[in-house]
């Protein structure tokens, strides 16, 4: 499933595209995606004009002149295909490995602007949705209500750590990639994270708070390690993991400097470290580490 680092590259690659322009036309190709669409959906985004499209966690928002947003999720294989007025089509569909993904059966929402854009949502899987909420409720709706903070925002540093995880005896990846705590962090840059940080990842989330409550300087480098890792994916275009592309046809860049993530057996790339990494399963994912400078304390 895309990460907040892909997420935010589409939301980069849609929004000259989208944002102050005005829907004229959206023909649905289907009923539903993994959900039904909601109630008059062609009706209430046809005529409307995009003021702005942000990302909330690993969700693309779009609010519109009517006072509501459109919210869109890509699920696993979701992806949307540009087409520009000069007659350029930025399209993934050539990235795709499986020659079954990003063929045109897979069209399944086309929305044309009064530019002369179209921007046309592609899913093979179906597992992405669209829901439309009000812009004033976005916050509270049943998609991001009782959703963590944003790991990008300044709300992120080592006391917010210390804070939610004080007490916690979840192990710390677990703990990282409960979107209640901090919303959009992922498997890929979480095993990304920990390793610059030095944190062995079942260690005990709680053990980044000091018995006041305040940040240990793990969790301090924790917050900074979170961000560069996110930051420098973001630059790079996200990883390209099977079904992942960028709107523009291109493939992330981030995958190919990954310290640990899916490199078992291959040396550790921390200075000086004499370690290999090694895979673990949590929580039914795969977790990547270095089996020496990521060590357990007290083991």
């Amino acid at each position: 499933m895309p990460e907040l680092p892909e997420v935010e590259t589409v939301r980069r690659g849609l929004a000259p595209a989208m944002v102050g322009a005005r829907i004229s036309r959206v023909s649905l190709r289907r009923p539903n995606l993994r959900f039904p669409f909601p109630e008059k959906f062609v009706e209430r985004l046809e005529g409307r004009r995009v003021l702005d499209l942000s990302r909330r966690a690993k969700y693309l928002t779009a609010a519109l002149d009517s006072g509501e947003s459109l919210i869109l999720h890509l699920g696993m294989s979701g992806r949307f295909d540009v087409a520009l007025p000069d007659g350029s089509n930025l399209s993934p569909g050539d990235f795709y490995l499986d020659g079954a993904l990003g063929t045109p059966k897979h069209d399944h929402v086309v929305m044309a602007f009064e530019t002369g854009a179209t921007v046309t949502y592609n899913d093979a899987r179906r597992f992405g949705f669209m829901d439309l909420v009000p812009t004033d409720g976005l916050e509270r709706c049943r998609h991001f209500a009782g959703m963590g903070i944003e790991p990008l925002s300044e709300a992120l540093d080592g006391a917010a750590i210390a804070r939610l995880f004080r007490h916690k005896i979840t192990p710390l990846k677990a703990a990282l990639l409960d979107q209640r705590l901090i919303a959009g962090l992922g498997n890929i840059y979480v095993c990304e994270a920990l390793h610059r940080a030095g944190l062995h990842p079942a260690l005990p989330a709680g053990a980044l708070a000091k018995p006041d409550g305040s940040p240990t300087p793990k969790a301090k480098k924790l917050a900074r390690d979170i961000k560069a890792v996110l930051t420098e994916a973001v630059a790079a275009g996200g990883s390209t993991l099977r079904d992942y592309a960028h709107p523009d046809g291109r493939s992330g860049g981030f995958q190919h400097v990954f310290r640990v993530y899916d490199r078992t057996g291959f040396p550790c790339q921390a200075r000086g470290c004499t370690g290999h990494v090694t895979r673990i399963v949590q929580g039914g994912r795969s977790t990547f580490f270095c089996e020496v400078c990521q060590v357990m304390p007290g083991s």
